[in-house]
């Protein structure tokens, strides 16, 4: 790395994953967006192919209108040739394959259980956790070996075990966990600024905020525009709004999008405990016992928003695949747009091109007073030179504060018995869950049933003893 004060070149940034059909294309448009950072990514994923597919796509983004960071896109065939040397590593992994995903999220169906994602709590997230854990432990270990110094960024679900997992190897690590939820909401709250104070272009850093809990289950304490307390207003929105934000905050139609809501989820809990609950719809009804918003398919609809299916996504990635080979053969061209994601702002920040504030996942040393220590927590942080620090949050709301407890012990359960490989210890957290509403014996059942459908990926525990 060669810091030339207003810019840094010759950078390494190690992707593990690389062969992302999704996010490693965001990531290339975004790091092309850059003017002051220039160096190598390796790309380094099990499946070679598609991550020396992903060489040829990110090295012709050096040539697209509009780029003014370029990079030298390679791809590695093994995880220390990419850690080697590594300033940033970014981790996006897809645990298994969507097979996988599909006994996740819709075996629980046979009991009455529905997900709406299925990637980060429920019956769902937690056997996904199951495998995706002992890869992050591998990758956390090598990160140990190979670049020691180097700073993580993870964007894989369950985020919040994903990184406990990475401290929990290598302690020293400087990781981080990013979603862009919070975004979302900080969206949908100044959309509410523009309509109640008549306020034009209200943009998504304006809106001030301080999250706290865990990731997917984030609430806002504090939102403000320019020191106006949105609160009494958000509230006054939420009661003229019975139906939701018409529109919703991914297109003009929810029914036709998976990922699309109008917030009527987020809006009830605001109305009910007074705290803005910050995360996408289908992701906080996940957190929530499971007969408020998710009892059955038709409950779901009256809330306005979706239960993915799985079928859909593995369409999706078809045209995916398709896409991957327009954009390597030039059939489409390669577009510099930026994402919304904050990875190069944070890695800016860290080199000292900027300071940054934003929302990260990170081991609690205190910023969330009232949970565990080192339970990995989802607040605002302060990015500087050489430092991410995270901020301290306050206490939870006692509205809020049995509910977020009741979801974090969960999780450090679930942490703590994936690391022992004692699959009574993870049932005992699946059984806890506040998704899983079916008796204890069925829970049993289902529980055995999806360790025996993706049995696959669980070859380092003892399934024999279910």
């Amino acid at each position: 790395m060669k810091h030339l004060g207003n810019r840094v070149e010759e950078l390494k940034i190690a992707y593990i994953g690389g062969g992302s059909r999704g996010w490693a294309w965001g990531l290339m448009s975004d790091l092309a967006h850059c003017p002051d950072m220039s160096g190598t990514v390796a790309l380094y994923d099990i499946d070679f192919e598609a991550a020396k597919n992903n060489e040829i796509i990110g090295n012709k983004y050096n040539e697209a209108e509009g780029c003014v960071g370029f990079w030298d896109y390679q791809a590695v065939e093994t995880i220390e040739a990419a850690l080697t040397g590594a300033d940033f590593v970014v981790i996006s992994i897809l645990p298994g394959t969507f097979d996988e995903m599909e006994s996740d999220v819709h075996w629980p169906e046979k009991y009455g259980i529905y997900q709406s994602v299925g990637d980060t709590t429920g019956p769902g997230g937690i056997i996904r956790a199951m495998r995706t854990l002992p890869m992050y432990e591998v990758i956390g270990k090598k990160i140990g070996e190979c670049c020691p110094d180097a700073w993580v960024i993870s964007y894989t679900n369950p985020m919040t075990l994903c990184v406990k997992t990475l401290y929990r190897v290598f302690p020293e690590i400087k990781a981080f966990g990013c979603c862009h939820e919070v975004f979302g909401t900080q969206k949908f709250l100044a959309k509410i600024v523009e309509e109640k104070l008549g306020i034009e272009n209200v943009e998504r850093g304006d809106i001030k905020v301080n999250p706290v809990s865990v990731n997917h289950y984030t609430w806002l304490t504090e939102a403000n525009y320019k020191g106006i307390d949105l609160f009494p207003i958000y509230r006054d929105y939420c009661l003229s709004h019975p139906d939701g934000h018409k529109g919703g905050t991914v297109d003009n139609n929810w029914m036709n999008n998976h990922f699309a809501s109008e917030e009527l989820v987020k809006m009830q809990l605001f109305l009910q405990f007074n705290v803005i609950a910050a995360a996408g719809d289908r992701h906080l009804a996940e957190f929530c016992p499971g007969n408020w918003f998710l009892k059955d398919p038709e409950r779901v609809k009256e809330m306005h928003f979706n239960l993915t299916p799985v079928f859909w996504r593995k369409e999706d990635l078809k045209n995916r695949l398709e896409r991957a080979k327009r954009l390597a053969s030039g059939a489409e061209q390669v577009v510099i747009s930026e994402t919304g994601e904050e990875g190069t702002r944070q890695m800016r920040a860290i080199l000292g091109l900027g300071d940054l504030i934003t929302n990260v996942n990170m081991p609690n040393v205190g910023q969330a007073p009232d949970l565990p220590f080192g339970a990995v927590v989802e607040t605002n942080a302060v990015f500087r030179a050489g430092s991410v620090r995270p901020v301290a949050a306050g206490e939870l709301p006692a509205s809020i504060a049995p509910m977020v407890k009741r979801v974090c012990a969960v999780q450090e359960l679930t942490s703590e018995g994936i690391a022992e490989r004692d699959l009574k210890k993870i049932f005992s957290a699946f059984v806890n869950d506040p998704l899983v509403t079916c008796s204890y014996r069925d829970a049993e059942k289902m529980f055995k049933e999806m360790c025996e459908n993706t049995k696959k990926y669980l070859g380092m525990y003892d399934l024999l003893v279910l």
